[in-house]
């Protein structure tokens, strides 16, 4: 087994849209990775106001993603190389749309292209210093090992590896580790585990709890019968013996979720970077 490190680097432009592969990126001010749900839509009209600490991550709430509507899943989406030309279709069409994201004012042709497709006014909003992230408390990189996405594509029949990456959309994976390595990033409630990634040290502070997001063809939005049934079935069965923690309450959590020191805030990971952990610490309320 080869020692632990950086395989694979993916930020997320446009919350709930498709990644965007990189070599190396920064740690922008808030902890997240600079770049990653830098925008969001949505389900407001533009002249009105919207406040991410309040928003709702599921169900009806300010955030069209997929965790509120399938139709999320059949988006398209890539960027051109300065980040502010985004280009969409639709799953199964040829034609794509171009779109300007700046300045602010530029986004209303794609504001009302999204509002049609959605059926609902919706509006593209944008947070350069740490994004839009769904833990608004843990707001550092999440992490997955590769060989976890094997081991987890292996359980269906018909999800590949890079299915499974695109079901879970972890922004950093460890190459060189067993499967389920990822679970040795966290420890119990009140306490965090130290672990560094080329020059940055990071906090790995608890399993993420997954949604009906993973349950869905990530082409289609279509529901994999028994996903969820399965998961939590072979996730019991695999989980390793060192992986006792009272933050693992249920089966239906997979990759960690990351706390950044403001320290490390600006240093940068990049791809072959050595992964170490570090050891485990008393973590601040």
């Amino acid at each position: 087994m080869a020692d632990p490190e950086l395989r694979r680097i993916r930020v997320y432009p446009v919350k709930s849209l498709d990644p965007r592969e990189q070599s190396s990126v920064r740690i922008a001010e808030q902890g997240a990775l600079a770049g990653d749900r830098e925008y969001a839509i949505v389900d407001r009209p533009s002249d009105e106001p919207h406040d991410p600490e309040t928003a709702s991550v599921g169900g009806r709430g300010d955030y069209v993603n997929g965790k509120r509507t399938a139709a999320v899943h059949r988006l398209r989406s890539s960027f051109d190389p300065d980040g502010r030309t985004l280009s969409l279709r639709v799953q199964g069409e040829q034609e794509r749309h171009s779109f300007d994201l700046e300045p602010p004012a530029a986004r209303e042709p794609l504001n009302d292209w999204l509002s049609a497709y959605f059926g609902e006014p919706v509006s593209v909003r944008r947070e350069p210093a740490g994004g839009y992230p769904d833990d608004r408390e843990l707001m550092g990189p999440t992490v997955v090992s590769t060989a976890t996405l094997e081991a987890v594509a292996d359980w269906f029949d018909g999800v590949t590896v890079e299915g499974a990456r695109r079901r879970f959309r972890a922004n950093l994976e460890v190459g060189g580790v067993p499967a389920f390595w990822e679970d040795r990033l966290y420890a119990d409630h009140g306490e965090c585990v130290r672990f560094r990634i080329g020059e940055a040290e990071l906090l790995g502070v608890n399993p993420c709890q997954r949604c009906v997001v993973p349950t869905r063809d990530p082409d289609t939005g279509a529901e994999t019968p028994g996903f969820r049934e399965r998961f939590l079935e072979m996730r019991e069965r695999t989980l390793p013996a060192w992986a006792a923690s009272d933050r693992l309450d249920h089966y239906f959590r997979l990759m960690v979720n990351t706390d950044v020191p403001a320290s490390e805030r600006d240093s940068r990971l990049r791809v072959g970077d050595p992964v170490t952990v570090l050891g485990t610490s008393p973590r601040e309320a």
